[in-house]
């Protein structure tokens, strides 16, 4: 394999080996925890922007197939292993590397994970460079450093549809999801920031027919509809410089039902009348502890999001429902008196777990 470098905006330069598509990307080096499901990290829009290294040593092993996609194809920048590893797997249909030349993506594997890890914990996630093209360091730091923060930057409009469509489709008969399947009896539009489709799934499973409409609607766009619901989905960038889709939110409160996840639950807190700030280097992983209030029982979660929304900022009308039990962060939040709620965190998770799930039937039984 040809060599391949990943070079940090504060001057630290790894050196190892180039898998996927040749090229350079630029983004925000994050990592994250999670065991399995690169397919669906890849295929995440949250991650447009992002380089994603994976702190678990191997990857790859399972190789890559459609039935795991959670978009139309791969949108983080780049992606940085420990060792990339040979499928063996019954349901793979082509190899990371394959799949990665195929996505135009650029990979990296070989170099010291963990110690990029460690120092992303230290320093604070940053903007980097990966590359297979160009070689000399001093060159691919000056690059890094002059590509800037994640904040302040809009990515929605990047991975949102072009047009409105339906989804009609739930789990298929290998899903080992908790969700029991319902008849189809509401309709629900969803607002498409960049949406995993492992939602549409959910949303489906629980009996609720669904439009899916691009994030950067009007609010009498999503009215027109008429749904007996409205579902707000994650999404990439800063959700503090989306004003138009909080202006959305803010037009569809008290109007409907509305159920918010990542970029969604921030969209909401705003709406409310909240604030959202940039976090030391996020929460990427399948083993996230949350601490529900309501019921006082701790879920493991699946997460992705560098932004948080600020429970000081939100009114008396707003109550704080989970919290991270690492940090204490806000994970949910409700309306006391409107059916509106959200969670920071992703009870649709794919590949897990479900600890979660119930979100789905909770929203349900809103619609009545």
């Amino acid at each position: 394999m040809p060599l391949a470098k990943l070079a940090l905006e504060d001057g630290t330069v790894f050196t190892g080996r180039a898998f996927g598509a040749p090229g350079e990307k630029l983004g925000e080096v994050v990592f994250n925890t999670s065991l399995t499901g690169y397919q669906e990290i890849l295929t995440d829009p949250s991650y447009m922007g992002q380089l994603v290294a994976m702190t678990y040593p191997m990857i790859g092993n399972v190789g890559t197939t459609a039935a795991d996609e959670e978009s139309h194809g791969v949108q983080a920048e780049g992606f940085i292993v420990r060792e990339l590893t040979v499928p063996s797997n019954y349901r793979s249909h082509r190899s990371l590397d394959t799949y990665l030349k195929a996505s135009n993506v650029t990979g990296i594997e070989g170099i010291d994970t963990r110690a990029l890890v460690r120092h992303l914990r230290t320093r604070g996630a940053m903007a980097g460079v990966l590359s297979s093209l160009e070689l000399d360091d001093a060159a691919l730091v000056g690059k890094a450093k002059a590509h800037g923060s994640m904040a302040g930057k809009d990515y929605v409009k990047e991975v949102v549809p072009e047009k409105a469509f339906t989804w009609d489709r739930g789990f298929d008969t290998l899903s080992q999801h908790v969700l029991p399947a319902r008849p189809i009896t509401k309709h629900v539009v969803a607002i498409d920031y960049g949406m995993k489709w492992n939602i549409l799934r959910c949303l489906v499973q629980v009996g609720c027919k669904v439009t899916v409409v691009p994030g950067t609607c009007s609010a009498e766009q999503v009215l027109a509809y008429n749904p007996d619901g409205i579902f707000l989905s994650n999404g990439p960038g800063d959700p503090a410089v989306l004003g138009y889709a909080v202006k959305t939110v803010q037009g569809l409160i008290g109007k409907k039902p509305i159920f918010g996840i990542c970029l969604g639950h921030q969209l909401i807190g705003q709406a409310l009348g909240g604030s959202t700030f940039k976090l030391k280097f996020g929460h990427r992983g399948a083993n996230q502890p949350v601490f529900n209030e309501l019921n006082r029982t701790v879920e493991i979660t699946t997460q992705n999001h560098g932004f948080a929304v600020d429970p000081a900022s939100l009114g008396d009308a707003v109550e704080v429902t989970h919290r991270n039990l690492n940090d204490g962060t806000c994970e949910g939040i409700r309306h006391r008196e409107l059916p509106v709620f959200s969670v920071q965190y992703h009870p649709e998770a794919a590949a897990g777990p479900h600890d979660s799930s119930y979100l789905f039937e909770q929203f349900r039984t809103m619609l009545g």
